[in-house]
């Protein structure tokens, strides 16, 4: 067995998060398949041994388990040493970046993506409302890539790890991205870094199993 197990889904951004950090590091890790949409991560079993939350990824160390995505790449830094922090002034700039990932970004994303090509709910008030919030974040990421070349100035970091997380999968959200051209040179930037996986190359479950 690996010495990471990370149990996560292909279609999971906050998941990719993790993987994408333990395959750049060279990380010795597998990833385990969770069957989020036939209700794995609502089982008593998931919760009591995994997470109590209810949600992926979760990154199993021997007796250690870590879940939320932000956690879990903190941890990655301290493991490896890489895409981190050289002073308090970055750890915190990487907080903030990350904290806006999950309140803008990836939570306005992640859940657009979901109803629009997952769940297939059409168009209503709610991905209306989301799809302007999404678009709101990824403007204030097109600017800041105006002057950096990544989250906090020249290197990437976990917070880069973390804003891209449901970008690569950009054509699922409905979102047209061609007003944000400084995300995208960005996410090349990341692309380029050796060891780089799409999310569905790095983590099983795509297609979907019930998929035709």
């Amino acid at each position: 067995m690996a010495e990471y197990v990370l149990h996560c889904m292909a279609q999971s951004g906050h998941s990719y998060k993790a993987a994408l950090m333990l395959e750049l590091c060279g990380a010795d890790w597998e990833p385990k398949w969770v069957d989020f949409f036939n209700g794995e991560t609502r089982t008593e079993e998931f919760r009591s041994t995994l997470n109590e939350m209810g949600e992926v990824p979760v990154l199993v160390q021997g007796t250690n388990i870590l879940t939320q995505s932000g956690v879990i790449l903190d941890y990655l830094v301290e493991q490896f040493g890489k895409f981190g922090w050289e002073n308090d002034d970055e750890r915190r700039e990487i907080l903030r970046w990350t904290i806006f990932d999950n309140q803008k970004v990836s939570g306005m994303i992640g859940p657009l993506r979901f109803m629009r090509s997952l769940a297939k709910t059409g168009e209503n008030d709610v991905t209306k409302f989301i799809d302007g919030r999404a678009k709101g974040a990824l403007a204030i990421l097109n600017k800041h890539f105006q002057k950096n070349e990544f989250a906090i100035g020249t290197r990437p970091t976990t917070a880069d790890l973390s804003l891209c997380s449901y970008l690569y999968v950009r054509d699922e959200t409905g979102i047209d991205f061609e007003p944000y051209p400084q995300v995208i040179a960005w996410l090349d930037r990341i692309k380029a870094l050796p060891g780089w996986k799409h999310p569905y190359d790095l983590m099983p479950g795509h297609p979907m199993p019930d998929a035709k």
